[in-house]
């Protein structure tokens, strides 16, 4: 159900400190399979030296995540690293912290995220927004934070990347939320959960894991993600590793190879 499978570098953030070992965690990732990649950050040791290790390795930048303030006050030198790694999507991790409390704010940062999408998209790079569970607060008493941003961002010019742990751990439904977001969804980050117990305590959270090792229903997300066009699969594990990152990322490797063209 999808030709190339992304990570999310945030993953193995810890690997990308220099040269040397971005290199190598590269390498590692061609290995498993991975052939396309969303950074998470801004141009880390230089731009055009971490994307001539990604080439070398034969991945593929097609997305970020990059700092709101860079977005807002630095245009020229977000385009010019956007195009020398050839991603034609800029991230957005998350909203700044004021607007999910405030309905003000939030319509603030709307208006200036739609201005600023207006601006990038004539350099052909795409604004897209990536959610957490606290989007899915009501806001307003009534919509949620999601609701606002998916009926005001403009559906032109911005798209969304859809965290699947993120949707269900704020209590709503993957594949209703992929349908939802027809037309404006190119990144799906494929994350999972379950819930655990804490030790030595009654108290349960949930949990982070691989791919196919949680509670989220894979079967239904995949053919729903395939049949309103997705374009990037992109594999998010933010922690609780079973081993290093590399040993996790195997497991969801071989797990989704299963949905793989």
């Amino acid at each position: 159900m999808f030709e190339k499978l992304g990570l999310q570098l945030y993953t193995i953030r810890d690997y990308l400190t220099d040269p040397e070992s971005t290199d190598a965690a590269f390498a590692r990732l061609a290995e498993l399979g991975y052939t396309e990649a969303q950074t998470a950050g801004t141009d880390y040791f230089g731009a055009k030296e971490f994307g001539d290790l990604a080439k070398k390795h034969g991945i593929s930048i097609i997305g970020t995540h990059y700092k709101w303030s860079e977005v807002l006050e630095n245009p020229d030198k977000v385009i010019e690293v956007h195009k020398i790694w050839g991603a034609k999507n800029l991230g957005l991790g998350s909203s700044p912290s004021e607007t999910r409390t405030s309905l003000p704010e939030l319509k603030k940062f709307i208006d200036q995220f739609n201005r600023c999408a207006e601006l990038y998209a004539k350099e052909g790079i795409r604004m897209t927004f990536h959610n957490h569970h606290f989007d899915f607060c009501r806001i307003d008493g009534t919509k949620t934070i999601m609701d606002l941003l998916v009926e005001n961002l403009d559906p032109v010019n911005t798209s969304f990347v859809l965290d699947t742990c993120w949707v269900s751990v704020g209590g709503g439904d993957v594949v209703d939320w992929i349908e939802k977001l027809q037309g404006r969804l190119d990144i799906l980050h494929l994350k999972d959960r379950y819930i655990q117990k804490l030790e030595d305590t009654k108290h349960y959270v949930h949990a982070i894991t691989e791919v196919g090792n949680g509670a989220l229903c894979w079967d239904r997300i995949m053919p729903a993600a395939e049949k309103i066009g997705v374009k990037h699969y992109v594999v998010e594990q933010d922690n609780n590793f079973s081993g290093t990152p590399f040993d996790s990322l195997k497991m969801t490797a071989d797990f989704l190879a299963k949905y793989k063209k």
